[in-house]
């Protein structure tokens, strides 16, 4: 991880970096005078094996779990500046227009301005969606998309790393066993399961 880290440091542009980090401490102190509500919104893609982390085992044992390979369930997230969190789930692909359909649920749940912080992948900055781009905006949703190689910028990326190597237990799942340990996370985030931003 922080060897991964390191590479993506050293391919961003530095000033367009610490650009982004002032204009999301503006973004932050919006919220919290209660101006805007504040989304980090991404996708992360759980399988039903757990991913690849050190274990300890007693000296002579074998600390191992059998792999069963599946599809992948995408989750869409925002991480709210009020403290909620909102997910969907997909056993498919997350298309631009699935995504749209996401953010117009969530506008629908906010009723205040509302900012939402991206990456540039190619599903949130498709030229083909930008009427529906414009809906959003009509709706009083606005965008900031993040500079390159800046993940870190996107607090939800801490979230799908709880989630995967902390929160979800480490074992194989059926499709049924990691929907539902998904939701589980959704219904006690902020109460079972919390996040602590420095």
């Amino acid at each position: 991880m922080e060897a991964y880290a390191l590479q993506l440091e050293k391919k961003r542009d530095p000033e367009r970096f610490e650009r982004a980090r002032g204009d999301i401490e503006d973004l932050i102190q919006q919220a919290q005078a209660g101006e805007i509500e504040l989304a980090y919104v991404d996708e992360a893609g759980f399988a039903p094996q757990p991913p690849n982390r050190s274990a300890w085992s007693k000296v002579g044992e074998t600390h191992a779990v059998v792999s069963k390979r599946s599809q992948r369930l995408n989750v869409i997230g925002a991480l709210l500046s009020s403290g909620r969190l909102m997910m969907a789930k997909l056993w498919h692909s997350v298309t631009g227009l699935w995504f749209f359909g996401f953010l117009m649920a969530l506008i629908e749940r906010v009723k205040k301005p509302m900012v939402v912080i991206l990456d540039n992948a190619s599903i949130h900055t498709a030229k083909a969606l930008e009427p529906y781009w414009e809906l959003l905006k009509e709706k009083g949703m606005r965008f900031y998309f993040l500079p390159p190689y800046s993940p870190e910028l996107n607090r939800i990326e801490i979230l799908w790393k709880k989630m995967k190597y902390e929160w979800l237990p480490f074992k194989s799942f059926t499709p049924t066993e990691l929907e539902q340990a998904i939701d589980k996370i959704g219904a006690g985030f902020g109460s079972e399961y919390q996040l602590t931003f420095c």
